[in-house]
């Protein structure tokens, strides 16, 4: 949401939606209601409304639509199909999700971002006293998780650390590694004891700070797993050779198609393959996105009021 956002270069506010119990249930129950949002949350929807929302995942539609009933003339644009087409004026939606035409829906390749090489080479520069002494090349490794459609248990952890390690190894170079929100306690254990050559490794939490900018801008290589569009998408869009580690368990239909586009593009190959050459970055979907909104956006939006854009996205 931010990534698009940002690539409109309208000002805009973030709401933070904080869900309740509620928000569990079907849309369409909920309708147009702030019914599965908390108290706190729902005093931060308040005139002067917005004349653009972005909103993101299916919890937020009920939300969108209430806001439409008290703007009509407000744009609504949604990012990953929200299990309806009523209400938003544009779906935006990654073509591996197939999901069936529809006048309001456009497809993306990947997910929107806000990697740009000058973030990388910021967040490089500020990493670079920890990276000192970790031989090249530095071979970053993105490590994801268990979700509704990836199983990744502590074996599979295991075995990533071990085929990182084995590949930093044969190169002479080092590990930069990030675990995640979705890694687990368990899983983490398990990675940073086969790690056995020079690393960097950083354990997720949700406090303190985070150096996954600095470890895609510091890499000569990333290694990704195979759970997340957004951190392959992200991986792809540096430009620099990309390795794909797939769980034990297999991974949906859907992420395997993602996977399969970017390797014919030349842009990803199997963790133990050849090493990928480098190549241009991935174009961002976010400047798709906001030419979309730009080209279908009824009416000169008030750029210069503050409530331009306002993405709404869950509480962390």
């Amino acid at each position: 949401m931010l990534a698009v956002a940002e690539a409109l270069g309208w000002p805009f506010a973030i709401k933070t939606i904080d869900y309740g119990p509620p928000a569990g249930l079907p849309n369409a129950l909920l309708g147009a209601s702030l019914l599965g949002v908390r108290p706190a949350g729902r005093a931060a929807l308040a005139p002067p409304w917005p004349d653009l929302v972005i909103a993101a995942g299916r919890r937020s539609l009920p939300v969108v639509r209430w806001l439409k009933r008290r703007h009509p003339a407000a744009f609504l644009v949604q990012l990953m199909w929200p299990g309806s087409a009523r209400g938003p004026d544009l779906i935006v939606v990654p073509a591996h999700d197939r999901v069936a035409d529809r006048p309001e829906v456009i497809r993306t390749q990947g997910a929107p971002h806000r990697i740009t090489p000058e973030r990388l080479a910021d967040a490089a520069a500020a990493l670079a006293p920890r990276l000192s002494g970790l031989p090249r090349p530095r071979i970053a490794c993105l490590v994801g998780g268990r979700n509704r459609q990836v199983r990744f248990t502590p074996a599979d952890a295991g075995e990533l650390a071990r085929a990182a390690s084995a590949l930093a190894r044969d190169r002479g170079g080092s590990l930069l590694v990030t675990t995640s929100r979705r890694t687990g306690a368990a899983c983490s254990r398990t990675l940073a004891a086969a790690i056995d050559v020079a690393h960097l490794l950083h354990d997720w939490s949700p406090t303190g700070d985070n150096p996954y900018l600095g470890l895609l801008g510091a890499a000569d290589a990333i290694i990704v797993t195979a759970d997340s569009t957004s951190m392959c998408t992200e991986a792809c869009a540096t430009g620099k050779p990309v390795l794909l580690f797939r769980p034990a368990g297999g991974i949906a239909p859907r992420l395997a198609r993602l996977h399969a586009w970017l390797a014919a593009e030349g842009r990803l190959a199997p963790l133990g393959s050849a090493w990928p050459a480098p190549r241009p970055p991935l174009a961002n979907p976010a400047a798709v996105v906001a030419a979309a909104i730009r080209a279908r956006l009824p009416g000169p939006i008030r750029a210069t009021s503050p409530r331009a854009v306002a993405p709404a996205r869950s509480k962390p």
